[in-house]
């Protein structure tokens, strides 16, 4: 994938939609690399919702289902807000943990979106190295199922940030992105699940469909693409057929008797 092609669908984004904070022509955008190492926990998992206590009044948090045992790995969704939002808008996602057997980390920009978009990668990037940090100690997480999520901004952020980190997310949801920078290095192919509405007036579906989704095709990532009808939102059917291609279908128990 080309920097420069990326960068300038940024560029024509930026100039077409005013609410697009990033400057696109910065020389120097930080790196994108995450340091965080895949560990054997050594720390008490607390199940159910917390706060990380990492980030002051900009944090994160953290659900472990009831029925997680450390000597069963399983599989965590990473979520990022969109534009102005919090962790706390995927509240909802402490449900689709115990129904999905998952855990999910959702941590708060520093500033009012995150710093990629606001110019380069720097304090976000460094908080969820220290997030996922917290939670490599305290968790079995399954390896080969990582999935970077967001939303807006947010996804543009999970997007750019996961092709230089494949190594570590197996797995790229972006509900309705803005565009995508690439930097080197790209490392690894994650799957990509991307979804936008077709009435969207804040980031508009051609982003998607014409420019973001065909670059990483042609670039030979595997995406599932997903257009519905509806504005700049995830509706719950998108939110479950994103789990559903993450981690398959939920499949009722045989063994329980309406």
């Amino acid at each position: 994938m080309k920097r420069l092609n990326l960068l300038l669908w940024a560029i024509l984004i930026c100039l077409s939609l005013s609410s697009c904070a990033i400057s696109p022509i910065e020389a120097d955008l930080g790196d994108p690399r995450l340091t965080v190492q895949r560990r054997a926990p050594n720390q008490a998992a607390i199940k159910g919702l917390t706060k990380l206590g990492l980030g002051g009044n900009r944090d994160g948090i953290l659900y472990i289902p009831e029925n997680y045992s450390p000597d069963r790995a399983m599989p965590m969704l990473i979520a990022l807000h969109g534009a102005g939002g919090s962790s706390s808008n995927w509240n909802s996602y402490r449900y689709r943990a115990e129904e999905r057997d998952m855990i999910v980390l959702a941590i708060d920009s520093r500033l009012r979106t995150w710093d990629l978009i606001l110019g380069g990668y720097g304090d976000d990037l460094q908080f969820l190295d220290q997030a996922l940090k917290y939670v490599f100690l305290r968790c079995n997480i399954d390896q080969e199922n990582i999935a970077l999520c967001g939303f807006s901004d947010g996804a543009t952020f999970a997007l750019s940030l996961g092709i230089s980190n494949g190594d570590l997310f197996s797995h790229l949801i972006g509900y309705s992105p803005g565009y995508v920078v690439s930097l080197d290095p790209l490392v690894g192919k994650p799957k990509m699940y991307i979804s936008h509405g077709t009435n969207d007036t804040i980031l508009p579906v051609e982003g998607s469909r014409n420019n973001i989704v065909p670059i990483f095709i042609n670039d030979g990532y595997d995406v599932t693409y997903n257009e519905f009808d509806g504005g700049h939102l995830v509706p719950a059917t998108i939110s479950e057929a994103a789990l559903d291609w993450f981690l398959g279908p939920i499949v009722d128990d045989p063994d329980i008797i309406d």
